[in-house]
């Protein structure tokens, strides 16, 4: 399957804080449903941010390592356990798009908008899929070491295990690739008739910053590395090369072209692709309205919804 027709804008990898890029994930998803350019972008942490899934406790989180080791926390809208995105190691990627273009299934959506992931690891010659039966939980709290399901858990790397997270009461679950350990992690939610889908891919592993950020979990660097790979680990390519690959892959998910940025036009009738798209500056001021009330303000980040604690 591709894309669904219609007008898309990629915007390549920007590099903001975490706050700024899950409200511009958030923007992108207000522009589709109000007939604007459905998105597909990459972007990058900085600084590294831990990621809270949308109704995880605030109490699993080591507060103190992440302010002293200069990690920034936001609260997702996407349900799950957290993410540490490295600012070197994490390579993130969203699509916004109507939701009326898209299947109605969670998980027949979640398949569609997880074509381009697994293409972007064909393309560095990784062999990524989702994975052929469950494997146990290590640690509720850390979407990496959740329960792994094959109807959307993807590994890659041979034959160790993974951990992932299904779809939930929050969304789609999140994404790992054969057989192997967990090398990414996706999620969507559909807001104001859209549906926004985003993902961080595992460029390099850094265990200890990543179990650091959670509260005395029980599970060693060692064992982290058993669950979770990194593309560098797998294949020749630097990190510009993997960005590369991701944005390749997102270009030809939309245009049905598999050369995905070889082509110069937009490949099958009824699409429009802006290769080198960018925000408006309304977008980018809603995005600091929804960074400044939402996403930084601690009533969101350090308080689990529903529970007014």
């Amino acid at each position: 399957m591709t894309a669904p027709t219609g007008d898309w804008r990629l915007i390549r990898e920007e590099a903001r804080s975490g706050a700024t890029q899950m409200a511009l994930d958030e923007v992108a998803a207000e522009t589709a449903a109000a007939g604007g350019p459905a998105t597909v972008r990459t972007y990058r942490w900085d600084p590294s941010c831990l990621t809270l899934g949308y109704r995880q406790d605030p109490e699993t989180v080591d507060w103190a390592f992440c302010e002293r080791e200069g990690i920034d926390v936001t609260r997702r809208q996407t349900g799950g356990g957290g993410i540490y995105h490295d600012a070197h190691g994490d390579i993130a990627y969203s699509i916004a798009v109507p939701a009326a273009d898209v299947p109605g299934g969670l998980l027949d959506c979640y398949h569609l908008l997880c074509e381009p992931v697994l293409d972007a690891f064909g393309r560095l010659g990784i062999d990524a899929d989702y994975v052929e039966e469950s494997v146990p939980e290590l640690y509720h709290p850390a979407c990496y070491l959740r329960e792994l399901h094959p109807a959307h858990d993807v590994v890659a790397g041979g034959s160790n295990a993974a951990g992932g997270d299904g779809a939930d009461d929050d969304g789609a679950g999140e994404d790992g690739a054969t057989g192997g350990r967990k090398i990414a992690g996706n999620a969507q939610y559909r807001k104001r008739d859209a549906v926004i889908q985003h993902g961080s891919l595992t460029f390099s592993v850094d265990a200890a910053r990543h179990l650091g950020v959670f509260a005395e979990p029980p599970v060693t660097p060692a064992a982290f590395g058993e669950r979770v790979v990194g593309m560098d680990e797998l294949a020749d390519a630097d990190r510009a090369d993997a960005v590369a690959a991701v944005e390749a892959a997102l270009v030809a998910w939309v245009t049905g072209d598999e050369g995905g940025e070889e082509r110069g036009d937009d490949g099958r009738d009824g699409v429009e692709l802006d290769r080198d798209g960018s925000w408006s500056s309304a977008e980018l001021a809603r995005a600091e309205e929804l960074v400044e009330t939402k996403y930084r303000d601690d009533g969101w980040v350090r308080t689990r919804p529903g529970t007014g604690r």
